[in-house]
């Protein structure tokens, strides 16, 4: 699924303040691995995409997410379910 450069370039945004390595983010980063994000720091920036664009995504969701890509996808999946 394709996903709008605009929902990308905000969850890269969110993400910034959680990249305290500095790695550059690009739409393929492996939030989690990519980052060196532990589980609680990846939950915290969750509720921030959550809080951002007025969804929900559950848990299970975010467990199979892994790219900025990928969770673009699932962030406008969510949006169009409103």
């Amino acid at each position: 699924m394709a996903v709008s450069p605009e929902t990308v370039a905000e969850i890269i945004k969110l993400l910034t303040p959680f990249n305290t390595g500095g790695a550059t983010i690009t739409p393929d980063t492996d939030i989690s691995s990519d980052l060196n994000i532990d589980s609680v720091a990846v939950m915290d920036f969750v509720m921030e995409v959550e809080d951002h664009f007025n969804i929900e995504i559950p848990l299970n969701q975010v467990a199979e997410t892994r790219t900025v890509n990928e969770l673009a996808a699932v962030v406008e999946a969510r949006v169009k379910k409103g």
